[in-house]
């Protein structure tokens, strides 16, 4: 079973996308390419490829790799609408075990978003460097969650959750959230993607509460099959948040960063 089996509706409508200043860096590597070829590794419900579609040009396609089908189908049934001339491609196996379709496949940018701790970090480098152009990048990105955001209303709601869950940051219900025990320049470094360059983007993100109970739904560390009252929590985390928002808004004040690897030598 998946950490996030069936929340799919949750992930969708209340992920964040990605900032404008990151689709900016992310749009720029694909400069001049006339028919560019976006991978997106642990592409869940479509964010990176929603918040980078309107910069794509109409010859572009996008392929978008999960192990969830259900997560794939609404990407598929949001992105559609938007796609225009452009084509997507789902694919729903493990990052690692991406296969291109077409013989003589090149990505022209690899893309992986706030998923690459859940990977088989190594495997997943091994395979862009089978599939990805000569002077491809690619982009290990992420900005944390809720529950490493350390603003007065996010700590008091982490206290909360693990009121009911325990202390350690659980993982679905396969056990509990362990850190990667190495840094992700580490695996880059090791990797033919060792000309690394780290952006570092600030960003102020709003939410309600509503949205904020949405959000963590869709974890794998509050969602609803974890707990013997959700409900009761849900009221309880209700309460909290209105407590600390100000006018029905709670801030989230963070940093997304941004690693785009490339192999050394590739022009930038």
């Amino acid at each position: 079973m998946s950490l996030f089996d069936s929340v799919d509706h949750y992930y969708a409508r209340y992920r964040p996308r990605l900032p404008d200043q990151v689709i900016q860096l992310l749009a720029r590597e694909l400069d001049g390419v006339a028919a560019p070829r976006l991978l997106d590794l642990g592409a869940g419900t479509g964010q990176v490829a929603l918040s980078i579609l309107p910069t794509l040009p109409p010859a572009s396609h996008l392929d978008l790799v999960d192990q969830d089908e259900g997560m794939l189908r609404t990407a598929l049934d949001e992105l559609g609408p938007q796609l225009g001339e452009r084509t997507a491609t789902v694919h729903a196996v493990p990052a690692e075990k991406f296969t291109p379709a077409q013989p003589g496949y090149q990505a022209d940018l690899v893309t992986c978003c706030r998923a690459f701790h859940w990977m088989d970090r190594p495997a997943v480098l091994a395979m862009a460097d089978r599939v990805a152009s000569p002077h491809a990048a690619v982009a290990i990105m992420g900005d944390g969650s809720l529950w490493t955001h350390q603003a007065e209303w996010t700590v008091a709601l982490q206290g909360l959750i693990q009121s009911h869950l325990g202390e350690d940051r659980r993982a679905g219900t396969t056990g509990t959230y362990r850190e990667p025990g190495r840094l992700y320049e580490d695996d880059l470094a090791e990797s033919a993607f060792s000309d690394i360059a780290e952006h570092r983007i600030p960003f102020t993100r709003t939410w309600t509460p509503r949205s904020v109970l949405g959000y963590l739904r869709s974890t794998s560390f509050a969602r609803p099959d974890l707990f013997a009252d959700h409900a009761g929590f849900e009221d309880q985390a209700q309460t909290l948040l209105l407590q600390h928002a100000r006018d029905g808004v709670l801030y989230e004040d963070g940093v997304f960063t941004v690693l785009l690897a490339r192999r050394p030598g590739a022009a930038r």
